[in-house]
């Protein structure tokens, strides 16, 4: 028995022209898609910060508006210089926006070493043999143990040395 079906694989070179003749016959301007899916982007990037979806989101709107302007930037050789120059800048300048409103700050890191010396309060038992008493400095709460007998909850502890990822702890008289 012979199968007589037969497939055949169309690039997105062959199916853009076609695409393109479509369009207009579904009353839908190339020019207005570009710009609904540049507007989901930036509507993404609201809702998610950090994926960087401004950039194409952007350019995409742009290069929508040239095409509603009737600069057709896909098939004359100066309409493509045109909207690949544009979406460049739209790209550059986004970017440019992007180093403009992020903060400067690096995020904060504190290692257990650079605790050494300062002071909080015990929030759970300390004891010399566990690592079961928890101990909040700042707005950080470490696993501790003492050097001495049990300091109970309440008591100011101050940090005098480090073992792994738990301090060593000594009640403040």
């Amino acid at each position: 028995m012979q199968n007589n079906c037969h497939y055949s694989f169309r690039s997105p070179i062959e199916i853009y022209p076609s695409l393109i003749m479509v369009l207009p016959d579904l009353g839908i301007s190339l020019g207005w898609i570009l710009i609904l899916l540049g507007a989901g982007l930036l509507l993404f990037e609201i809702h998610s910060p950090g994926f960087f979806a401004t950039v194409p989101g952007t350019v995409m709107i742009i290069l929508g508006i040239l095409l509603l302007l009737g600069i057709d930037i896909f098939s004359s050789g100066w309409g493509v210089i045109i909207g690949v120059g544009i979406a460049i800048c739209a790209a550059g300048f986004t970017v440019w926006m992007y180093g403009r409103i992020t903060p400067d700050v690096s995020p904060t890191t504190v290692s257990r070493d650079s605790l050494i010396g300062r002071e909080g309060q015990v929030t759970a038992p300390v004891n010399p043999n566990t690592l079961a008493g928890k101990v909040r400095i700042g707005s950080t709460l470490w696993s501790a143990r003492s050097t001495g007998p049990v300091i109970p909850t309440g008591k100011k502890v101050k940090v005098v040395g480090s073992e792994g990822v738990h301090i060593i702890v000594e009640e403040v008289i």
